[in-house]
């Protein structure tokens, strides 16, 4: 059977949401701290755990230098995002919901392997973060809430991000989600997790490092 205007073939409509994941996957592969190092003449790569994120920028280079990583990484999967949303196809198989969560993860993909930086980019939790402001804006406190007490009271920002992603599958079940966001909180999760495996493996054998200043039992204890 031929498509209609009402009932468009998925191949027709297949170049069209490629074109906007790789927009997506392009815009993710800008990665905040190679391009801001560069402007200082440094490889953050070269430095500290050797990860291009926003927790290895903030202890070789500083809070300055971090907040501009974490800005640009959490703007590009905003963006990615954005972008989805005001260009995906309508009327097609794929929602323009299905669109946004795609794209979004697409950036975090760009972000993990970016393929302007040799595909050895950061851990995706900023820009997960940022297509969640665009998407699902309402997840993103109790993702910080999370994030904030574990860094707080256990000093560990590695487990600090996987607990917080870990709460996407639960707040997709608590808010009744659909399909796409489904979808998006579970790989988000497991990726998430993935990319920290070397953060989980080091707290198992006892190694993993601290930001004793912000940790409040440590505080209690020396007290």
């Amino acid at each position: 059977m031929l498509p209609t205007a009402s009932t468009p073939a998925l191949t027709d409509l297949a170049p069209a949401t490629l074109a906007l994941l790789l927009v997506a996957y392009a815009i993710g592969s800008v990665s905040g701290s190679l391009v801001l190092g560069r402007r200082r003449g440094v490889d953050i790569r070269q430095q500290g755990s050797g990860n291009a994120g926003g927790t290895n920028a903030l202890r070789t280079q500083g809070w300055r230098f971090a907040l501009g990583v974490v800005a640009i990484d959490i703007g590009k999967g905003a963006l990615a995002a954005w972008l989805a949303l005001r260009y995906a196809p309508v009327g097609t198989a794929l929602s323009v919901t299905a669109h946004g969560y795609l794209a979004g993860f697409a950036a975090v993909i760009g972000h993990i392997w970016p393929i302007w930086h040799g595909f050895r980019g950061g851990k995706g939790a900023a820009t997960v973060v940022g297509a969640l402001l665009v998407l699902w804006p309402f997840a993103v406190p109790w993702l910080l809430l999370v994030w904030g007490a574990t860094v707080v009271l256990s000093g560990y920002v590695g487990l600090a991000t996987v607990l917080a992603a870990a709460c996407l599958p639960l707040l997709a079940w608590l808010g009744d989600a659909g399909l796409p966001r489904w979808c998006f909180a579970i790989a988000a999760a497991l990726l998430i997790a993935f990319t920290h495996r070397g953060n989980l493996a080091r707290l198992r054998a006892g190694t993993e490092s601290r930001f004793a200043r912000v940790r409040l039992l440590h505080r209690w204890r020396r007290g």
